[in-house]
């Protein structure tokens, strides 16, 4: 049978058949050894192909293994937080990223936005990037806000501004999942299960107050799942649409990008790179470097700048903890 992986508990599967059916499934243990350098080497959004083994024993139900899968569309992966060799891959076959960032409460730094955004480039998948709890900042926050969004805006990522808590811009937000299959992510704490909740009302997602103590989030996710979100169309066919919800992660470590390729992932650097004396210039100390000039020019903002250099140098794994 083929089927859709919706929910991924780390050693279970669950798989939602063709005809609507779910099945709890495993994986063959050989399967692992396909030359996957993955801790998961199944991800929730992977069409995959399930066969069931029965014991033949009175009593033993039969269990059912995921022995296929489909060649993916897309996939989004980061370095596996406790195996620097490995990757942990996020979802697969998504058509968007929706990263949700807060300015504070936790604050969401611009080093982690620019390290999921360079990694979604890496794997082509296009990025909303949602501000949420607007309605708890500061006069000052929220002059950083309107900064720090007319930036990602001028390099062509959308941006919408929420609050999951109040209702204010959800819609805005709704109409931009419509019709596609949406990965969630972000930092612990910054409401992305609120935000669930209030898209999927029925979704009854568990959330958890912020440590005043540290001003980070509380692990609520545990693990990844595939929620449909009720469609938007009346009098037209309806659209399907899916959010992908995954665990917040507190760094984003980048995995599997040459040193000479990390450039092409920010896309006015590689835009203005091109103008640089050296094909191969690295921006760091070349001469003839256009993109250094841009940076002292303000034709690159120093935070993306900070955030490329920060990626050249990733091979201390504390560097792209909050």
């Amino acid at each position: 049978m083929k089927g859709l992986v919706i929910r991924n508990t780390g050693s279970w599967y669950v798989v939602r058949t063709d005809d609507g059916q779910l099945f709890d499934c495993k994986v063959k243990g050989n399967f692992r050894l396909k030359g996957i350098r993955s801790t998961n080497p199944v991800a929730v959004g992977d069409r995959v192909e399930i066969k069931g083994q029965g014991t033949g024993s009175i009593g033993q139900e039969e269990v059912f293994y995921i022995t296929e899968i489909e060649d993916r569309r897309n996939y989004i992966i980061r370095k596996a937080s406790n195996l620097s060799k490995q990757s942990h891959i996020i979802a697969a076959n998504v058509d968007q990223a929706a990263l949700v960032i807060t300015v504070s409460h936790p604050e969401t730094s611009t080093t982690f936005i620019d390290r999921f955004l360079a990694s979604a480039e890496a794997y082509r998948v296009p990025v909303v990037l949602v501000f949420n709890k607007t309605d708890i900042y500061t006069e000052d926050e929220l002059r950083y806000l309107q900064a720090i969004t007319a930036l990602y805006e001028s390099l062509g990522y959308t941006c919408r501004h929420c609050s999951a808590s109040t209702g204010e811009g959800i819609e805005a937000i709704r109409q931009t999942f419509e019709g596609k299959t949406t990965l969630l992510s972000g930092n612990s704490g910054v409401g992305k299960s609120t935000l669930i909740n209030r898209l999927i009302p029925d979704a009854n997602l568990r959330t958890a107050e912020i440590s005043d103590a540290h001003n980070t989030g509380m692990h609520t996710t545990t693990f990844s799942e595939m929620y449909t979100l009720p469609s938007l169309t009346t009098n037209l066919l309806p659209l399907t649409s899916y959010i992908i919800d995954t665990p917040g992660i507190k760094g984003f470590g980048t995995f599997d990008m040459e040193r000479s390729e990390v450039s092409h992932y920010f896309r006015e650097i590689f835009r203005i790179g091109q103008e640089c004396r050296f094909a191969d210039c690295t921006h760091t100390n070349e001469p003839g470097c256009a993109v250094r000039q841009a940076v002292e020019e303000h034709r690159i903002a120093q935070s993306r700048f900070t955030s490329y250099l920060s990626m050249l140098e990733d091979k201390d794994a504390e560097k792209y903890r909050k």
